[in-house]
């Protein structure tokens, strides 16, 4: 039941507004960085050998420090993350992401007390970024962390299918064929991220980082019928 309860929450029906970010993939394909399915192959795999380079660490270290009273270790965590997203468009898109999530948990879990975290990033003046209230707000509902894991870069490669598939680069059976084909990839990079801590972390994508950056100033396809 708890597993049916995680998919509900990553399903991408629910309002968190990861929809509304393409998080560079519309960009690289207005600008020919991704012109062809190959290329669209190679963008998932490099876009989620940096997440899990990156993300993962971090989920592992909050899943680790939310289980007691957040801690200044868990200040230093969160000044961290959010000194590494220096794109804006992504950085604006991480924290109104981050606070949809904690909206959306503390009304399914109210037992959870889950308010308390958006009040402790208020107090601290630090973005309640995605990933950080992800993992945090999960642990505290009773979640585990290899679940947590999975479903993160579910809800990551779901995103940027069905960000091609409104684009019109694709259609919806191919897209969802290339979803199928890719969680052979899972594996690999949990197995490969297993254990490690945010200190840890590094970006490997910097060319998918330059895209993002021209995100804010290009005409944008994503809502149009």
């Amino acid at each position: 039941m708890q597993f049916a309860r995680l998919l509900h929450l990553v399903d991408s029906a629910i309002p968190t507004g990861s929809f509304a970010y393409s998080y560079g993939l519309e960009s690289s394909i207005t600008f020919g960085l991704v012109n062809t399915p190959f290329a669209l192959r190679n963008y998932l795999y490099s876009y989620l050998q940096q997440a899990g380079n990156v993300e993962l660490p971090f989920i592992n270290s909050c899943f680790r420090l939310g289980q007691a009273e957040l801690s200044e270790a868990f200040r230093t965590l969160a000044e961290e993350y959010d000194a590494q997203l220096l794109v804006p468009a992504l950085h604006k898109a991480s924290a109104v992401q981050g606070r949809n999530w904690l909206k959306l948990l503390a009304s399914f879990y109210p037992a959870a007390q889950l308010e308390v975290l958006g009040q402790w990033f208020v107090a601290a003046t630090i973005p309640p970024h995605f990933t950080l209230v992800f993992a945090l707000g999960l642990q505290r509902a009773g979640f585990a962390l290899p679940n947590l894991q999975a479903m993160y870069l579910h809800m990551l490669l779901r995103d940027q299918l069905s960000a091609a598939i409104r684009l019109g680069f694709l259609g919806p059976l191919e897209g969802h064929q290339l979803q199928h084909d890719f969680y052979a990839v899972f594996d690999h990079i949990l197995a490969a991220q297993a254990g490690k801590e945010y200190g840890e972390a590094t970006r490997s994508a910097f060319l998918l980082d330059a895209v993002q950056v021209l995100h804010e100033d290009m005409y944008s396809k994503l809502f149009q019928n």
